[in-house]
């Protein structure tokens, strides 16, 4: 194997020098940064025949081997001498099938090319080598919108520091691109966001029934249900209203809502399985509205199913509102959506908005579901911090956000998921 390295400013004239020295069938062996630019090691004429334990160990075990060698002797030797191997062969053969078996397990295990520590580290090089070309190409397409569209360029930047989805802010960018200024541009980009938002239309605890929260640990489902039980008290009175509480795992959760229902001066019942929470729901059959606090689970936790098939098992029409606090990472948000999406949920509240440092990745989430918003809470005051979801008032919440953060996201992680390594650029 011929091994040599080459230096060159860039990674194309690298490449360049490999393909001119060792021609087009050399292999990359390895690259890395230096001071002043690549520097590679090529191979050519790589061996495989190094590798290969297919061929005989043993002249004699080759027949032919054997009728050469005898061709020295008289021709009736020669006979006598083959005819007594054919025979000797015929008349043991179980025999020496089962002397070939030892040899067979003492056999060294041939070597497995997808294993071969040369071929694992050429796949990492390659794998290294592709990330680099990727990161360069990125960079290149992000350079050449500046250059083309810069006032497309500027757009996408200020949506991505909502913090909304790369492949959102393109698809924005690009509609209203025919805006005269950017500042018109932004304007139309932020209507067409704030009108792709969905909304509950109508104001559920008005319309009454039985909602559910539920949703996963410590986004604030009971202070949420003790919200909207106040607000329905100070419009309706407390007559028709009940909460029932299936929280049996959170040390405290069911005295907390006790708690609430005492202050509210409304009956409370806790329950553990679907024939209990039938007999509450029957028993608050007269009321206007049932509020539903759930267990906080985790979306990974291998009982949530079960859990959440507690809601379903009933006799009574149960819906659920999924809870999600704001200040949750995009890829959370996403996996809580898929987990609890067995229950059906009819809408989101969406909580935690004072202690959000933006709003784009709960907004994405959302819309990638199509579920739509009912409420936000932004505090912890009962009934003050809870209100109906409005689209125009989160994008203009969104807006200040962004501005009280300050800044916008380097060139490298916008050049990065505008080229479409969104994977890599949310690492």
């Amino acid at each position: 194997m011929k091994i040599r390295r080459f230096f060159a400013s860039d990674m194309r004239q690298a490449l360049r020098q490999v393909r001119e020295a060792l021609g087009a069938d050399a292999v990359i062996l390895s690259n890395k940064n230096v001071q002043g630019g690549i520097e590679l090691v090529a191979a050519v004429d790589y061996d495989e025949s190094a590798f290969d334990t297919t061929q005989p160990t043993s002249i004699e075990s080759d027949p032919r081997t054997l009728t050469d060698d005898s061709a020295s002797l008289s021709s009736a030797a020669r006979s006598a001498y083959l005819n007594n191997t054919v025979s000797d062969q015929s008349e043991k053969p179980k025999q020496d099938y089962r002397d070939s078996k030892p040899a067979q397990r003492q056999e060294q295990p041939r070597v497995e090319w997808s294993q071969d520590p040369v071929l694992k580290e050429m796949r990492r090089e390659m794998q290294a080598l592709r990330r680099m070309m990727e990161n360069e190409l990125s960079e290149l397409t992000w350079r050449d919108l500046g250059h083309r569209r810069p006032q497309t360029q500027d757009l996408i930047r200020r949506l991505m520091a909502l913090g909304l989805d790369a492949g959102h802010c393109k698809e924005l960018a690009y509609r209203v691109e025919d805006a005269e200024t950017p500042e018109q541009a932004w304007r139309q980009a932020l209507t067409q966001l704030g009108a792709e938002i969905p909304a509950v239309k109508q104001d559920l605890l008005d319309e009454g029934g039985i909602l559910a929260l539920v949703g996963p640990t410590g986004v604030g489902k009971t202070t949420t249900i003790a919200k909207l039980a106040a607000r329905f008290c100070l419009r309706h009175g407390n007559r028709h209203l009940a909460l029932i509480s299936a929280d049996s795992y959170r040390i405290g959760a069911q005295e907390q809502l006790q708690n609430y229902g005492r202050i509210l001066d409304v009956p409370v019942r806790s329950v553990t399985t679907p024939e209990e929470l039938n007999n509450a729901l029957h028993a608050f059959a007269d009321k206007r509205l049932v509020l539903i606090d759930t267990a906080g689970m985790g979306q990974r936790d291998l009982q949530l199913t079960e859990r959440l098939a507690l809601l379903s098992k009933g006799n009574h029409p149960v819906k659920s509102l999924l809870t999600l606090s704001a200040t949750t990472q995009r890829s959370a948000l996403s996996h809580a959506i898929r987990a609890f999406d067995i229950v059906s949920p009819i809408g989101v509240v969406l909580t935690k908005m004072d202690e959000a440092a933006s709003l784009g990745g709960v907004l994405s989430a959302v819309l990638e579901a199509k579920l739509p918003l009912a409420f936000v809470t932004d505090g912890q005051r009962v009934p003050e911090d809870i209100h109906n979801a409005y689209a125009d008032r989160l994008m203009k919440h969104a807006v200040e956000l962004s501005e009280l953060m300050g800044g916008s996201p380097d060139e490298e992680y916008l050049a990065m998921a505008f080229g479409g390594m969104n994977e890599h650029a949310h690492v």
